[in-house]
């Protein structure tokens, strides 16, 4: 009994110095996960209107075209089947059986953000021209139409809780021993007219450019079908998730251009 009364005291402090330090560690990594993040989608945004950054989707060492066709089929791939294994409920499960649940999102944006540098780093520019917009006022639009997107995007992105999509939220609620809310299903600005306003920013951004290579034309192409894939799955787990209410939801509101589809 002297000795439980001696140590009761003494371990407690060190218990929770451990749980500070621990819950520390998290919020650190899941800050650093979303500053990483926040790089690589600014260096996107530059890397598809070529602006800014050092190495555009145009610039770099031009190979043969089958082996650019190759390398960047593969790195496309690489970012597609993180991407979307991570996105899935059954990964989901099988991350939080190893690891805090709060980990989860940020290690998800983390290796997104990781594949997406890559494939900026190692893309292989296709520079033949396949069309080229040359009216002043068209190409003016055309760069308009671009950040239009990349604004969507980001905008589409707070109407869902920015930080919680990307992370942050889920490490500062576990840092500060509170318990995460459950996700509730909600339809915001845009989300009351189209159900993915996210990937029509993507598609929009990735499109609108006064010239058109054939590396571009690849990109935008396997990226927007992509999306198309990634949606499709996507709306499958939330219906898993929600149910009827999604279902509902998706039967009243167009996936990506009211009235048409």
């Amino acid at each position: 009994m002297s000795t439980s009364m001696q140590d009761g005291p003494t371990h407690r402090p060190a218990s929770a110095l451990a749980s500070l330090v621990a819950r520390s560690l998290v919020l650190v990594y899941g800050t650093l996960a979303y500053l990483i993040f926040l790089g690589a989608i600014l260096y996107a945004i530059g890397f598809v209107s070529q602006l800014l950054v050092p190495k555009t989707i145009d610039s770099g060492t031009a190979n043969s075209r089958l082996h650019a066709l190759i390398v960047d089929l593969a790195l496309m791939s690489l970012f597609a089947v993180q991407h979307s294994g991570m996105a899935r409920q059954g990964f989901k499960k099988l991350s939080a059986s190893v690891a805090s649940p709060a980990l989860e999102r940020s290690t998800y944006v983390l290796l997104a953000s990781l594949a997406l540098l890559l494939l900026f780093w190692q893309w292989e520019p296709i520079t033949a021209v396949v069309w080229q917009i040359k009216t002043p006022a068209l190409v003016s639009a055309a760069i308009a139409g671009g950040f239009l997107g990349w604004l969507i995007v980001l905008y589409s992105t707070f109407l869902i809780s920015h930080f919680e999509l990307f992370g942050l939220t889920q490490v500062v609620t576990h840092f500060t021993g509170r318990i995460a809310e459950p996700i509730k299903f909600k339809t915001p600005g845009l989300y009351r007219v189209i159900r993915h306003p996210i990937y029509l920013g993507f598609i929009i951004a990735f499109w609108s450019t006064p010239t058109v290579t054939l590396g571009h034309l690849l990109f935008a192409a396997v990226t927007t079908t992509y999306i198309f894939v990634g949606i499709w799955l996507e709306e499958r787990d939330l219906a898993a998730l929600f149910g009827e209410e999604y279902r509902r939801y998706k039967q009243k509101v167009a996936m990506l251009l009211p009235g048409l589809f």
